[in-house]
């Protein structure tokens, strides 16, 4: 079995991930499990998922090193769990990780983990130049963060919705996809409502 793994850090509002479904499609992935969450996250339920399901012998097939991981520690140790499971990792286009043997040559193993120290680094030197930049505006006197949610920010569409939240007649989830909101959200503007 071939199996694709893609993933995007944010959900599917703000990052298109289809991009990575076609070309894992084109490369021959048999299903494809899609994530949405940061690179470096400790826990991605669907490439646990994935490492879970697939057997001896399985391909794995993903499009770069940092779809996987952000982080060269849990690089590493997905790359033990594909050695144990006896598992085929293939990064299209660069990275070839044959451990259906149940080891793997030395030479791929060094160049997989460069890549991850490299994955590592450049998600780094990113949130270091984010973090620059916001000091940068926050010394020019621009305000940084979200602005403020209060009752009157909060949209129409959840005002409409909300009598039937609190009748009972939709749950919070059923809420959310009402409104076009995210759970998170739909929390947030429920407590606003509930101090009014």
């Amino acid at each position: 079995m071939i199996y694709g793994y893609a993933r995007c850090s944010t959900n599917e509002d703000k990052q298109d991930i289809n991009r990575q479904v076609r070309e894992l499609k084109k490369a021959g992935a048999q299903e494809i499990f899609l994530e949405y969450e940061h690179g470096d996250s400790a826990v991605k339920a669907q490439l646990s998922s994935l490492l879970e399901k697939a057997q001896q012998g399985d391909t794995i097939i993903t499009l770069e090193v940092t779809r996987l991981a952000r982080s060269t520690k849990q690089l590493c140790d997905i790359i033990d769990t594909v050695k144990e499971k006896k598992l085929h990792l293939n990064i299209v286009g660069s990275i070839n990780v044959d451990c259906t043997s149940g080891e793997i040559d030395p030479m791929t193993n060094a160049f997989i983990q460069m890549s991850g120290v490299f994955a590592e680094l450049e998600l780094r030197i990113i949130r270091e130049r984010v973090r620059s930049g916001m000091a940068n505006a926050k010394a020019k006197g621009a305000r940084i963060g979200r602005p403020k949610t209060t009752i009157d920010s909060i949209p129409q569409v959840f005002l409409r919705h909300y009598p039937s939240f609190a009748s009972g007649s939709l749950n919070l989830s059923e809420l959310a996809r009402v409104c076009n909101l995210s759970r998170m959200t739909v929390y947030k503007y429920i407590a606003l409502v509930e101090q009014k």
